[in-house]
């Protein structure tokens, strides 16, 4: 076993070292002056390039924030583990991210033509392939006012942090390098292809569909539940189900953390210092403030104490939900935004059908349900021409609600064939005598004392 577990690790070496040998000998190309893909950096903003810099740092501390509201919620014996597998999100992705994966999120379409008309599916894995054509040359149809580079970190952010909220469902029980080869995949063969789907000017979702996003409710926390949801099929339940989360103020510094940096999150996907990004500035915090009022209130009128925990979770909650429309809907709505996803999520959370295939965290229950929640109601509430129910009919709606299912289908599908072909590899679930050990010593070799 050991020598099979040595293997495994020269593996992951070898493919690191290859990437930076690669980057090493890489020839990179940048944009000609007569090239009709990007502008002339004549065209920059200062203020938007300021705003975009400090909401990508906004969007990266939000994952070691979900480390510490995560790490603080799990066993004594899991918090190290747990907190690494957000951690480490952020050395793989970027990389990943680097080489093939803003390519194949934001390169060229390759999709379907209908009526005439091409629709992507995913992009070009060669376009921008170790960040080729990727400067200071703002992007004539993505990002017209920044360099495309900045366009390119921000969105590696998004990627980053989709795979670690998949973890909170997974703890305790994974194995760290099955984990890896995962979220790898999850990269290349979910996140990707909705990414391009739903924010590529010619993608699937959002070209045809009409489906509205403004910063991830379907490409990041819909996919990340959904496939939380088949890991846990795929794995099992712990041994052990009943635990005490073991310190309360880690998931409050969390929360806040998260809460601090979705203002990047929301705000800088209107990729502009203007007006819009001030709306979505002010609908997350609103929505997020109603969710937590709401579920504490919540928890109380079904016989429950308020508690330190629910607070974040329900803060969480409105996060999510409102992150599709942050952009799109006035702040009188954001407050109905996290006060029915609250009471949605909130009884999820508690539905004892949820609770024996042993969510650990629960992330199907708040980030899934809050992104089908957002998804929803902005398919109802979004303004706009044509951009939803009260603001184009019912055909909008049925798209979006159309666009609703095939997401949930593909990532839920998708990721379950992922958790096998993984297994096939490496075994996905450590063995009983490590769980009973705990992950931070059998994993890590590391302990909280």
């Amino acid at each position: 076993m050991e020598k099979k577990l040595e293997k495994r690790w020269i593996v992951a070496f070898l493919i690191t070292a290859a990437v930076a040998i690669t980057g090493l000998f890489w020839e990179h190309a940048s944009p000609t002056e007569t090239s009709s893909q990007f502008n002339s950096t004549s065209t920059i903003v200062p203020a938007d390039v300021a705003w975009l810099l400090t909401a990508s740092c906004l969007v990266l501390l939000m994952t070691p924030g979900l480390a510490f509201f995560y790490g603080g919620m799990v066993g004594k014996k899991n918090v190290i583990s747990t907190m690494l597998k957000s951690f480490i999100c952020l050395g793989v992705i970027s990389l990943l991210w680097v080489a093939v994966g803003f390519s194949l999120s934001f390169g060229e379409s390759i999709g379907i033509t209908i009526d005439g008309l091409k629709y992507g599916i995913i992009g070009n894995p060669t376009d921008f392939a170790f960040f080729d054509l990727v400067d200071e040359h703002p992007h004539a149809q993505m990002a017209s006012t920044i360099p495309f580079i900045l366009f390119a970190l921000f969105q590696m952010k998004f990627a980053v942090i989709t795979p670690a909220i998949i973890t909170g469902s997974l703890a305790e029980r994974i194995r760290f390098i099955s984990f890896l080869l995962f979220i790898c995949l999850f990269c290349l063969c979910i996140y990707t292809p909705l990414c391009h789907m739903v924010w590529h000017p010619n993608g699937l979702l959002g070209a045809y569909f009409g489906v509205k996003d403004f910063a991830g409710g379907t490409v990041v926390h819909m996919s990340a539940g959904f496939a939380a949801i088949a890991g846990v099929l795929v794995l099992g339940k712990r041994k052990n189900v009943e635990y005490i989360p073991t310190n309360i103020p880690f998931v409050l510094l969390g929360t806040g953390m998260l809460w601090f940096g979705w203002f990047g999150f929301n705000a800088g996907s209107a990729l502009a210092a203007n007006h819009t990004a001030a709306m979505a500035f002010a609908t997350t915090t609103i929505a997020s403030a109603s969710a937590m009022l709401t579920w504490a209130f919540f928890d109380r009128l079904n016989g429950r104490k308020v508690s330190a925990l629910g607070c974040c979770i329900g803060a969480v909650v409105g996060l999510v939900a409102i992150t599709p429309a942050a952009g799109f809907v006035s702040i009188p709505k954001s407050i109905f935004f996290g006060f029915a996803a609250s009471i949605v999520s909130n009884v999820m959370v508690h539905w004892k059908q949820l609770k024996k295939i042993d969510d650990t965290l629960d992330v199907f229950a708040c980030h899934g349900v809050g992104g089908i929640m957002g998804m929803i109601l902005t398919a109802i509430f979004a303004e706009g021409e044509n951009a939803s129910l009260l603001h184009g009919g019912w055909g909008v709606f049925t798209h979006h609600m159309i666009a609703l299912v095939l997401v949930a289908v593909f990532s839920f599908f998708g990721a379950m064939v992922l958790y096998r072909f993984t297994n096939l590899f490496i075994p996905l679930r450590v063995s009983e005598e490590s769980e009973q050990l705990g992950l931070d010593l059998s994993q890590h070799n590391e302990t909280l004392s």
